[in-house]
């Protein structure tokens, strides 16, 4: 068998240079066709850290764990990676819609996550309890405030759910009071998922209660017998 001409070797070489090179993006491709659901599991109370880089009004961009860093930032804080800051990134990475169906609600860093999203042309729908949302300290006037939509239950029940929807796709949903008491001090969980049948059911809940509470059914005064 003749051995290779310096031509044809350097053309396999070549050829090979090349497809290495390609490699990469080829992988890329492959594997981003196949992205894995996201799954997080965040426990509390969470570890007390800056969150002023988190929310800044500029970024539009997914904020990334490296936005903790806070540069430039004075407080005495430590800064870094915390429950808190990881369920507010998954909050503000809401691009079209969130969801919010919430027993109490008077974080107040979570509260400007949420009135963030507002000011970015997010729609944010939020659904609480009367008896909690009129207490010291809690985030549901400041809302309203601002222009979001709240509706309430009027009933003896309390409306105990605790979770979000963020863009249709994403579920956060657990233990959690959206409170300072709980997020500092409480054993308490929360799951962040991406799975389009859990999504769907906790969509379908929230759209059942959002029209179940519309003010427009309220009753706040009985009705007077008809005149017979």
């Amino acid at each position: 068998m003749k051995p290779l001409s310096w031509q044809v070797a350097a053309a396999v070489a070549v050829g090979l240079a090349l497809a290495l090179e390609t490699l990469p993006q080829v992988l890329r491709w492959l594997w981003g066709g196949r992205r894995r659901p996201r799954r997080e599991v965040l426990f509390f109370p969470s570890q007390v850290t800056c969150t002023e880089a988190l929310l800044q009004q500029a970024p539009r961009a997914e904020p990334s764990a490296s936005t903790t860093s806070s540069a430039g930032c004075l407080c005495s804080l430590p800064h870094g990676e915390s429950a808190l800051s990881r369920l507010l990134r998954a909050l503000l990475a809401a691009r079209v819609s969130l969801e919010l169906c919430l027993f109490a609600f008077s974080s107040p860093q979570l509260g400007r996550a949420v009135q963030l999203l507002h000011q970015r042309g997010v729609r944010v729908r939020v659904v609480t309890d009367c008896d909690y949302m009129a207490l010291n300290g809690s985030q549901i006037g400041l809302l309203r405030k601002a222009g979001i939509q709240v509706r309430h239950d009027q009933d003896l029940g309390y409306m105990h759910h605790k979770f979000a929807i963020v863009d249709k796709k994403v579920l956060i949903t657990g233990s959690l009071n959206w409170t300072t008491q709980a997020i500092q001090n409480n054993r308490e969980n929360v799951l962040i998922m991406e799975d389009e049948e859990y999504v769907r059911l906790f969509l379908e809940e929230f759209e059942r209660i959002w029209e179940e509470f519309n003010p427009t059914k309220y009753t706040f005064f009985p009705q007077e017998k008809k005149s017979q």
